[in-house]
């Protein structure tokens, strides 16, 4: 395994890092929080100009048709400097299985407005116990007239009061096993029947509940098979996961180098604060724990994009990702002292996105258990 980036993507690394510090600093990002769309609509419209939000689509759907490991490197780079905005939502969590599941013309309708950057989507899964497995989803769906009817609610999802369409995985048939009967929609956001409210959040990132009261989709926007859903479900999660994953990564490599900086610049008792062996052994577990994460996330992503057999370093490096993201962070807010608690400092804004990183596509506790499953137990 070569885990070191081709020319290419040393420079898509560099481009998007130049881009992103002088587009978005830490001042748009605070701005952007308390916004009422969450995300910069002209950020948005140049990142599409750039072909990111089409990285990795064919050039049918005009796409650059990239590589799986071209969008991790994006990703962390979105990470490192914190990125508001729904490109996750729309390119991860959705584009990719329209791409793998839908029909000729759903690609030929859906791809291409998201390649240019005209369109937003987002992923309706979790509800309100806020798991990822399938026994969780309640929100049932009936036919009636040639036409899916459903009814229910959807919570924690990201940007969905910014979106154009919503993929929606509901229940279409009950069981024995949870994973049988659930089917995934294409849902237009501006039709009747559906409604979207903001729910604050800590974090400062943007979710809503979603209700839905008998909105009528019609047979033509169900994404994959009637019935078998799960599935997609499952490849979305594997891709996702190592993309979230890439984000964090990003994150603590940020939250090293502030804190790096910091020691070495902040004087106490005369001298750097990074010349006393308390400060230098936190911030050398911090780089053991970032260099050990990274090469979780490549691993994951390397055998990702190869079809390899992956679920195992998938969960291993998501309940990883979770831990790390934590102790970084409270780590460099410690060496920054009592400004890294306040919103004066940049630090605080990775210390306040723990807690929704830890929880998005699965906390530390549920990865652990499909470790667990993937070793035997």
């Amino acid at each position: 395994m070569d885990f070191s980036f081709s020319e290419h993507q040393n420079m898509l690394r560099d481009e998007a890092r130049r881009f992103l510090a002088r587009e978005c600093p830490k001042t748009k990002v605070k701005e952007l929080e308390k916004d009422r769309k969450g995300y910069d609509s002209q950020i948005w419209r140049r990142m599409a100009e750039m072909g990111w939000m089409g990285l990795v689509l064919p050039e049918e759907y005009e796409g650059l048709n990239a590589d799986f490991i071209d969008l991790m490197v994006l990703m962390e780079e979105m990470g490192r400097n914190i990125l508001p905005g729904p490109f996750f939502t729309t390119v991860a969590l959705c584009a990719l299985p329209i791409l793998e599941y839908g029909t000729d013309a759903q690609k030929a309708e859906y791809l291409a407005p998201i390649s240019r950057g005209e369109k937003i989507w987002t992923l309706a899964m979790t509800e309100s116990s806020g798991g990822y497995g399938a026994s969780a989803i309640k929100a049932g769906v009936k036919l009636e007239g040639g036409e899916f009817v459903i009814n229910g609610e959807k919570m924690f999802v990201p940007y969905a009061d910014a979106a154009d369409y919503l993929l929606v995985i509901a229940r279409t048939a009950k069981g024995k096993v949870p994973e049988k009967g659930l089917t995934f929609f294409i849902v237009d956001a501006g039709k009747p029947g559906i409604s979207i409210e903001k729910i604050p959040t800590f974090t400062g990132e943007r979710q809503c509940r979603v209700s839905f009261k008998n909105m009528r989709i019609p047979e033509k926007d169900v994404l994959g098979k009637v019935g078998q859903g799960w599935d997609i479900v499952e490849h979305t999660m594997r891709k996702a996961t190592v993309l979230k994953c890439a984000e964090v990564s990003g994150a603590c490599q940020a939250i090293l180098d502030m804190s790096n900086t910091y020691a070495k610049e902040r004087l106490q008792f005369g001298k750097p604060i990074g010349s006393f062996q308390v400060i230098q052994h936190k911030l050398v577990d911090m780089l053991i724990d970032v260099e050990g994460l990274q090469y979780l996330v490549y691993q994951a992503a390397w055998l990702l994009s190869t079809g390899a057999p992956c679920d195992l370093q998938i969960a291993i490096a998501k309940a990883r990702a979770n831990e790390v993201y934590r102790s970084i962070a409270l780590s460099g807010v410690k060496i920054h002292g009592a400004i890294g608690f306040t919103m004066d400092h940049d630090i605080g804004l990775y210390y306040r996105r723990v807690l929704g990183a830890e929880s998005f596509l699965g906390d530390t506790d549920f990865h652990l258990e499909k470790v667990a499953t993937n070793i035997g137990l």
